[in-house]
């Protein structure tokens, strides 16, 4: 029996919560080198080099910078777009026909996650905001484009209330859900394409596949975003970080200025440490999401 729609809503915003919260600890250092990267690309010889050179300027903690941000984006966003990706599997059956249990198939679902991206997009680009602008704010200042000041989570809200107002939250929201609607169709597809063909080959249900085929499921789900969406979440994250200076141009006007000053080249810097990231992180955020719901539907059914 499915548990009733308020109680299965809860169990997919908790669940995607701890997964939001595994993908956080388990690929920190490799975002914050891909946010720089893609906010300086001729600063830094290739990902070794950023990363060294973060640890030798900042040590660990720069590394870890936005961090704090970094929990709250995650933990909102995936508690949204779980939430919102169990409901929105529910209007699918709906319009299909069919009834509250029927399994979907690998497109239906990935065209779920499509939709239930832009929820979750909402709550994504104001704390991703501030994760950006605290992982670029050293090359901000050794560049001389903004004056040295505290580098707290607290200080850059402040500094956008005091400066653009709430409205200066959502810097890059257009290109976030640019992003977002082809991205999470890619990586809903993917992971439920991945598992798929682990079931079929293990000759069991996708839900008894085991931890390795999971993250590793998640892992090639996270690889088809990224390859899909990288340019445009580059654009996102030039658009939040350079907004710090003052005015900044929006999505089409953005991208063509990096194309055509700095090359194509430019938008998938940063690509590496995101590819190499993306199995752990990915990995850990289906794992945590299909064993924490897996022990809530549990306890439900018990």
């Amino acid at each position: 029996m499915a548990p009733h729609p308020a109680v299965q809503a809860f169990i997919d915003l908790s669940a995607g919560a701890v997964g939001g919260a595994a993908c956080v600890f388990s690929g920190q250092p490799l975002d914050t080198a891909k946010v720089k990267m893609q906010t300086f690309p001729k600063l830094y010889r290739g990902f070794i080099d950023c990363i060294t050179s973060t640890y030798k300027q900042v040590g660990l903690r720069g590394l870890y910078q936005g961090t704090t941000p970094a929990l709250m984006a995650n933990i909102a966003e995936n508690s949204v777009l779980f939430m919102s990706y169990g409901f929105c599997q529910q209007v699918i059956r709906f319009t299909a026909g069919l009834h509250n249990e029927a399994v979907l198939s690998d497109m239906q679902k990935a065209c779920a996650g499509s939709v239930a991206s832009i929820f979750a997009s909402f709550v994504l680009c104001p704390t991703e905001l501030v994760k950006c602008r605290l992982q670029a704010m050293y090359e901000m200042e050794a560049s001389g484009k903004i004056a040295k000041s505290q580098n707290t989570v607290w200080s850059v809200v402040k500094s956008i209330m005091r400066n653009e107002g709430p409205k200066g939250f959502f810097q890059g929201l257009t290109t976030t859900i640019a992003r977002e609607i082809p991205g999470y169709f890619c990586f809903f597809g993917g992971y439920e394409l991945c598992r798929t063909t682990f079931a079929d080959y293990m000759k069991c249900d996708k839900d008894d596949i085991g931890v390795a085929p999971i993250v590793f499921s998640g892992g090639f789900g996270g690889a088809c975003l990224w390859l899909v969406v990288y340019p445009m979440d580059c654009v996102k994250s030039r658009i939040q970080v350079m907004s710090m200076t003052g005015k900044q141009a929006g999505f089409l006007k953005t991208f063509m200025t990096i194309a055509r000053t700095e090359g194509v080249r430019a938008l998938y810097s940063g690509l590496t440490p995101t590819m190499v990231r993306t199995f752990p992180a990915n990995g850990a955020l289906f794992l945590g999401y299909e064993v924490s719901r897996k022990l809530m539907m549990k306890q439900f059914d018990s």
